[in-house]
C-alpha cells in the first residue's frame, strides 16, 4: 500500500544551527503544524532543531489507525539520533502527548538531556468514557477529535476531526508508562501549563512537578491560552521562556554556523 499524502502544513521541520539541539514533538492526532512556530523560533535562535512528523499523523485518520505507540517512539528516536550526530547539548520539548513523550525521553535517558520543556503534557485525562472505548465490544471505530482547543479567535490547528478508537489504547499506554517513569527524571524541567485546558486537566502540571526528581523544576502558568498553547495567545511567552531556559542550561557558548532548513 502506498504512503498517504502528507497534508499541507503538516510536514516535519529540521534546521541545522549550532551545537545545541532541541527535539520538538507534536501531539496526539495533531501534526508538526501545532508546534512549528516554536520550532522555527528555536531555529532562528540558532539552535539545531528536529521536529518529526509522527507516523499516522498529518495524513488521514485511517493511516493513524494503523500505527502504534512503538511507531511514535521510534519516530522520536530517529529524530533524536539526527540531533545527536550534530549536537553536544540536547533539550526536549513537546505539546500534549508530545509533552508526555518529552518526559518519557527525559526519564528513559536521565543523563542525556540538559533540560525538558513539556507543554500541557498529559499523564492523565480524567475521561472514563474515553477509556471505556479501548476494550468495548461492538464499539465505534472513530470518535470526535480533540484538536483545536484554542482561546485566540480565528486560529485553527491542523488536526484530525475524528480519532480512530484503535489508537486510544496507544495514547493511554504512553501516559501510564511515562507516569511510572517520572521519578527517573533528573534534568532541569520547565513545565508549561495552561490555567484553562479543555483537553488535559491543568493539575497534570502539579502532579508531574511532584513526581519528577529534578532539583530544578518549576511550572510556567499560562493565563491566556487553552490546550494548544503553542498556537494561542501565550505562544510568544512560551518561545521567550523556552529560549531563556535553554540558554541558561547550555554549558558553554556554542559555535555559530549558518542555519539550513529542510
Amino acid at each position: 500500500m502506498s504512503n498517504p499524502e502528507v497534508l499541507a502544513g503538516a510536514e516535519a521541520f529540521y534546521a541545522e544551527g549550532n551545537r545545541t539541539g532541541v527535539l520538538v514533538i507534536h501531539g496526539y492526532s495533531g501534526s508538526p503544524h501545532s508546534v512549528r512556530p516554536l520550532a522555527e523560533s528555536l531555529a532562528q535562535a540558532e539552535y539545531t532543531v528536529a521536529l518529526p512528523r509522527l507516523s499516522g499523523h498529518g495524513t488521514t485518520p485511517d493511516d493513524m489507525a494503523m500505527t502504534t505507540a512503538s511507531d511514535w517512539i521510534s519516530d522520536i528516536h530517529t529524530a533524536l539520533d539526527w540531533l545527536r550526530r550534530r549536537c553536544d547539548t540536547l533539550f526536549v520539548t513537546g505539546l500534549s502527548m508530545g509533552g508526555t513523550l518529552s518526559l518519557y525521553l527525559a526519564a528513559q535517558y536521565p543523563e542525556l538531556f540538559q533540560g525538558a520543556i513539556p507543554i500541557n503534557a498529559a499523564i492523565f485525562v480524567n475521561n472514563p468514557d474515553l477509556a471505556s472505548l479501548v476494550y468495548m465490544r461492538g464499539g465505534p471505530a472513530e470518535v470526535p477529535g480533540v484538536g483545536g482547543d484554542i482561546k485566540a479567535p480565528n486560529i485553527t490547528e491542523l488536526s484530525y476531526p475524528v480519532i480512530p478508537v484503535s489508537s486510544i489504547k496507544e495514547l493511554l499506554v504512553i501516559m501510564k508508562v511515562t507516569e511510572e517513569m517520572l521519578p527517573r527524571i533528573t534534568c532541569p524541567a520547565l513545565l508549561v501549563t495552561s490555567r484553562q485546558d479543555h483537553v488535559v486537566p491543568p493539575n497534570n502540571g502539579d502532579f508531574i512537578l511532584s513526581r519528577i526528581s529534578s532539583q530544578e523544576k518549576r511550572i510556567l502558568w499560562l493565563e491566556e491560552s487553552y490546550h494548544v498553547a503553542t498556537l494561542d495567545n501565550d505562544k510568544e511567552q512560551i518561545i521567550q521562556e523556552s529560549i531563556a531556559f535553554i540558554n541558561a542550561h547550555t554549558p558553554v557558548r556554542q559555535f555559530r554556523i549558518t542555519p539550513t532548513y529542510h
